[in-house]
């Protein structure tokens, strides 16, 4: 996942966000050291304050652990992988259900559109 941010939300929480996305899309996997401040900060051309803001964040949730002398490391804890998951997957949903209604849509109707669509992968 590139890192898209905008002026939206805090810089900080997206950068939250696309992290746990490449930890539950694999691309940190379990008990894998994961890139330095500086490199991710770097990386998502942010300031490297910033960006450790976020990894402390990510830290105090349990996702990623610090070891001493090796950096941070993505937890080994599958269930905590697969929560954020769901959670993560939640939120989607309920911005795309607000955004339907917004757009006139029905709760069925976006059920049917969802059937359809899905049909056509």
């Amino acid at each position: 996942m590139a890192w898209n941010l905008n002026s939206d939300r805090p810089i900080y929480a997206q950068l939250i966000e696309v992290i746990q996305i490449r930890i539950i899309a694999g691309s940190y996997k379990p008990g894998e050291k994961i890139p330095s401040v500086r490199e991710l900060a770097a990386e998502a051309g942010v300031n490297p304050n910033t960006m450790q803001k976020a990894l402390s964040e990510l830290e105090r949730s349990g996702l990623v652990n610090s070891v001493r002398t090796s950096g941070r490391v993505v937890t080994e804890d599958m269930e905590m992988i697969r929560e954020t998951r769901n959670c993560l997957a939640r939120e989607q949903v309920h911005e795309f259900i607000d955004k339907m209604k917004e757009l006139g849509y029905k709760m069925e109707e976006v059920v049917k559109l969802l059937e359809q669509e899905g049909g056509n992968e």
